[in-house]
This record gives structure tokens, C-alpha cells and sequence, in this order.
């Protein structure tokens, strides 16, 4: 009976995988055919997915639009390419139609052509990232109390939604961080502004045991932690706020821990072993800390307001550079030894990934796209042969040289950039199987 949950979970995360690599691949391709299209290229073919064609049909202007069987990637193939890499030319091109063709276009036209893709990758993600910080808004200064979470009877309030934060057991809120300001209780008092009138409402620990976000590939996930789950107590020690948890997992050193569960007024016992983890710290350098793979978040939901179109891009831009250079961080850190290949993710981690994301909300999983974005823009940008960086790396060498590079010499460095590329697909296979599983 098993079978049955087993293979649906595995449905719905390959459907989620296909889902969000295929909007990034649309994108990127499109970046690739549109620019390439306004610079007077000629796109043949527009394809998502490779193998054998399940659908195509052709536009006015002669380019074949196609869906095919396995959508793990796609192309687009101008005018004149020998194949989907546009390395070489097939040599039956017409003299008048040269410059429609990606060989015989000027050097400008064809860098830029293949810097679109890139460049729409991470256009798409300072779009995600901005609609997400416009619909989310950001919290009204006061903080001002919104709607309360569903959490269990032990956690109830009178505290109401306008309710405006004045002190927490006495000690005035300025906006700092409230685990420096209040003592480590279950029950505090909380001064606020209620229809102009100052009172003193009881209420929870500000940051309750309950689990807002899990981790993907993480203990938490393993261990099929929901959004929502309420952690009531650990090896038999009863917990009421979030940052005891922090401390106890910190204490445990990757011990397993029991862990009683609140779930939809079920009690649920699990066992999670912490997992050290390399996180970014300030300097560009990582740490190495044992977590379990939760987020958790204030009892109640904050007031919001609306963020101006202007700040949200800009807010958005700054998502992307932050999600760039962690990236290089890594990889820089994972090279030098610093921290664990672990760290380091192919296509089955991002599969996992994928499905942990979409099952947390459209919103996560979106969030996850814009993210993934990044990456496979940042990634293409590298000076390997094979991905755009390394056309670009070419076209380099033709504006300094005043020559293209022989064809022979670039299908030998295509050769050793597609070995290089099949070697780290392997690797990060291997490491996502069977030594970081």
C-alpha cells in the first residue's frame, strides 16, 4: 500500500521539476531568439525540450515552434547552425541570406544574441522576486499586530488585529531583536495601543516552536515536517519558543533527536538527526552549523503595507546580486576545500527541490523559480565551451584578433567543454544519490 503515497509524491515532484525548468528554459531561449531576431537573425527553430517532436507548428515569419519528449533543456537554431549548438554551418545558405544567419551576422549582433539569454534568466528573476516583495508588502512601522496564526489553545491571546506594539514585559520595542529584549517565558506581557488607549494584553512567547518553512533536502523534509506542525517537546523536554529548539539542536552536535508534534490536534512522535550545514556569514565566508531545516515566525501576522513599484524593483535587483554572489561564494569555497561538496546540487537535488517547494505554496515555489533563474543565468555566463559564456569567450578572442577562431580549434574546445560539462553532471548525480543524499 505504500506504493500508492510513494509514487505520488514522486509524480508531483517531477511534474514541479518539468514545471520550473521549463519557464526557465522558455525564457532563456526566448532571451536567445527574440534579440536574435531584432539583430536580423533568422531562428529556424524554437524548440522546449529535445527527442522526438510531440507538437510544432510554424509562424509568418518561417520559424518552426516545437515541443518535444524530453523537457530537460531546449534550443533555438538559426538560420544556417549545424546543430542546436550553433557550432559550425550546415553550408547550404544562399550568399543573400548570409547575414540572416548566426555565422555571417556582425560580431555585435551575434554577442548580443547570445548574451540574451542569460540577461532574460535574470530579468525573470528580479520579476519574480519584485512581484513577490509587492504582493507580500512590507510590515507597518509600528508594528502594528494583524491577524493571529492557528496555533494550539496553549498559545491563545486577547491581543487583536490593530493592535500597536509598545513595550514587551516592560522593556519599550524600538524595532530591535526581541530575543535581546524579554526574558525567555512562556507567557508575556505585551503593552500596546488599542483605539487610542495604552493596555497591557497577555499573550505567547513572541516566536512560538512552530514550523513557518522546511528546508528542502534537509532533516525536516526527510522526516515529512509540514508547515503548520507545532513542536511541543524534545527528548522529553517541553518547548514553548522557537529559539529553544535553535539551542537544543545546537546542544545535540547531529544526535537524533525525539520530537513530539502538534499536527491538526494529532500527536505525532518523529525522529530528526541535525545535519551540519555550511551557511554564508559576513565577509564572503561560510560557517558550519547543525540545523534540522525549519523556519519559524512571529505569532501573529504583521500589518503590511503597499511597496512603490521603484523600491520593489530595486529591491528585486538587489535579490538577484545576493543570490549571485552567494553562489560564487560557494563554489569558490567548495573548490578551495572550505566546505562540503554537499553543498553542491544537480539535477536530482534540484528535482527534490523543486517538489519540497511547490508543496509549501505557489508562492515558495515561484520564489524557488526566480532563484533557480539566477542561477542558470549565472551558470550559462561561465567561460566553458558549450554554454554561452564560452561563445562569448570566442567572440572575445575574434574582436581582439580581428579573426574568428579556426573551426577546428573551437569544436576541440567544444569537445573538452562538453566533457567537462557530462564530468560535473556525473558528479553532482553521484553526490545528490549517494554521498549527500
Amino acid at each position: 500500500m505504500q506504493f500508492v503515497p510513494m509514487f505520488g509524491n514522486f509524480a508531483f515532484t517531477m511534474v514541479a521539476f518539468v514545471v520550473a525548468l521549463s519557464v526557465i528554459v522558455a525564457i532563456h531561449e526566448y532571451g536567445h531568439y527574440i534579440v536574435g531576431r531584432w539583430c536580423g537573425i533568422h531562428a529556424e527553430v524554437f524548440s522546449l525540450g529535445f527527442g522526438p517532436v510531440l507538437w510544432s507548428g510554424s509562424d509568418k515569419r518561417g520559424t518552426t515552434w516545437q515541443l518535444a519528449a524530453l523537457p530537460l533543456g531546449g534550443y533555438v537554431k538559426f538560420l544556417g547552425d549545424a546543430n542546436a549548438a550553433s557550432v559550425g554551418t550546415d553550408g547550404a545558405v544562399d550568399e543573400g541570406d548570409l547575414r540572416r544567419t548566426m555565422h555571417g551576422a556582425p560580431l555585435w549582433a551575434r554577442a548580443a544574441t547570445v548574451a540574451a539569454g542569460p540577461i532574460f534568466n535574470f530579468i525573470l528573476a528580479i520579476a519574480i522576486f519584485t512581484g513577490s516583495l509587492m504582493y507580500q508588502g512590507r510590515s507597518v512601522d509600528p508594528l502594528t499586530f494583524g491577524t493571529l496564526r492557528d496555533l494550539p489553545a496553549g498559545y491563545a491571546t486577547d491581543l487583536r488585529a490593530g493592535d500597536v506594539m509598545l513595550a514587551v514585559e516592560g522593556v519599550p520595542f524600538e524595532g530591535g531583536n526581541l530575543d535581546e529584549l524579554v526574558p525567555l517565558k512562556d507567557r508575556l506581557d505585551y503593552t500596546v495601543l488599542r483605539d487610542g488607549d495604552e493596555i497591557t494584553v497577555e499573550g505567547p512567547y513572541f516566536l512560538p516552536p512552530a514550523v513557518s518553512g522546511v528546508i528542502p533536502r534537509s532533516a525536516a523534509d526527510d522526516a515529512n515536517l509540514k508547515v503548520g506542525d507545532v513542536i511541543t517537546a524534545i527528548d522529553g523536554t517541553p518547548v514553548f519558543a522557537f529559539n529553544q529548539i535553535v539551542e537544543i539542536v545546537k546542544a545535540a552536535e547531529g544526535a537524533p533527536l525525539n520530537m513530539q508534534i502538534m499536527r491538526d490536534g494529532r500527536v505525532l512522535d518523529v525522529v530528526l538527526t541535525p545535519r551540519a550545514t555550511d551557511e554564508p556569514a559576513p565577509g564572503g565566508t561560510f560557517v558550519r552549523k547543525y540545523r534540522i531545516g525549519i523556519t519559524g515566525q512571529l505569532f501573529f501576522n504583521e500589518q503590511t503595507e503597499v511597496v512603490g513599484i521603484g523600491e520593489a524593483l530595486w529591491m528585486g535587483a538587489q535579490g538577484l546580486w545576493t543570490t549571485m554572489t552567494t553562489s560564487l561564494s560557494a563554489m569558490k569555497h567548495i573548490i578551495l576545500g572550505r566546505i562540503s561538496t554537499c553543498n553542491l546540487s544537480g539535477p536530482v537535488g534540484i528535482a527534490e527541490t523543486s517538489g519540497s517547494m511547490a508543496s509549501q505554496g505557489a508562492q515558495s515555489f515561484l520564489w524557488f523559480i526566480g532563484a533557480l533563474s539566477a542561477g542558470v543565468g549565472l551558470i550559462n555566463l561561465f567561460p566553458i565551451p558549450v554554454l554561452d559564456g564560452g561563445h562569448l569567450m570566442f567572440y572575445a578572442y575574434e574582436a581582439v584578433a580581428k579573426r574568428k577562431p579556426s573551426e577546428r580549434a573551437v569544436r576541440i574546445f567544444m569537445f573538452a567543454g562538453l566533457s567537462l560539462i557530462l564530468a560535473m553532471m556525473s558528479f553532482t548525480i553521484l553526490n545528490d544519490t549517494f554521498l549527500c543524499p
